[in-house]
């Protein structure tokens, strides 16, 4: 268990890394490639291969981190921000914006993520950030109904109750004793939807929503190579491991900090 936590942590790390300092781990172009070295097998010299332009794979990878990982915090940001917000007012003030509040989550969450997160594509546009945006505003309805939930458990503690009765004004109470107590959960959601996120994002980008071609977007890349897969599988094999290797390591450090906040 804890090998496996200290991988998960080691995996987004690296990926954190290749976001920030690309050029510590390829020397590699991701835009230019060299036609004489297209389509070649992973070797020592291209590490996941070249594509159909002679472009090194790896180097598109590393370089591709910055847009699907800032893509993923912008989209966790804002589910978690507007969530919280939402959950927060529903289970501090109870009564009819409770009702109102639940009753919009209600249908946010009856619509599949990547249906919501398409329709809000329709209205703002493609694009890295409005992608970031859609797929944000699909994770509030989850993280308003956990943050209400944790919320209405605390306010009934009784702490809470104790710094009503001694004469604590409600939102102070709610700052320094609510808000606090209920965060627990929610940030270990976040960690959940920022692997949820990157996946969201690559799938659009995979249907060409995302970032225009020749961005090495990780979506992207992927849709690059599935016309290659019969000949050449690394285009497509490698890329979408790099993916999988990621969300399943920020699940792995979501149930850690759900367990440890439990």
């Amino acid at each position: 268990m804890r090998a496996g936590l200290i991988l998960s942590w080691t995996v987004v790390a690296v990926a954190l890394l290749w976001a920030v300092v690309p050029g510590l781990f390829t020397g590699y172009d991701p835009i230019a490639g060299v036609p004489v070295e297209k389509l070649q097998a992973p070797s020592g010299q291209h590490l996941f291969g070249t594509d159909a332009v002679g472009r090194d794979v790896f180097a598109r990878v590393v370089h591709g981190a910055v847009h699907s990982l800032s893509g993923a915090f912008v989209a966790v940001a804002v589910g978690l921000l507007l969530g919280t917000l939402l959950g927060l007012l529903a289970g501090s003030l109870g009564g009819v914006p409770d009702a109102a509040v639940m009753r919009v989550v209600d249908v946010l969450l009856s619509i599949p993520g990547l249906l919501l997160a398409l329709v809000v594509i329709i209205l703002l546009g493609p694009g890295t950030v409005n992608v970031a945006v859609a797929v944000g505003v699909g994770s509030v309805a989850a993280f308003a109904r956990l943050s209400r939930s944790e919320v209405v458990r605390v306010r009934r503690t009784d702490y809470v109750e104790a710094a009503f009765g001694s004469g604590g004004r409600f939102t102070a109470v709610l700052w320094r004793h609510v808000v606090p107590n209920s965060l627990g959960p929610v940030v270990a959601l976040a960690a959940l939807q920022f692997g949820v996120a990157i996946l969201a994002i690559s799938t659009l980008g995979f249907l060409g929503y995302g970032a225009e071609p020749p961005t090495p977007e990780w979506g992207l890349l992927i849709a690059e190579g599935r016309n290659y897969l019969a000949t050449s599988w690394w285009l497509t094999t490698l890329p979408g491991a790099v993916v999988v290797a990621v969300v399943l390591a920020a699940g792995r450090i979501s149930r850690s900090i759900a367990k440890e906040s439990s």
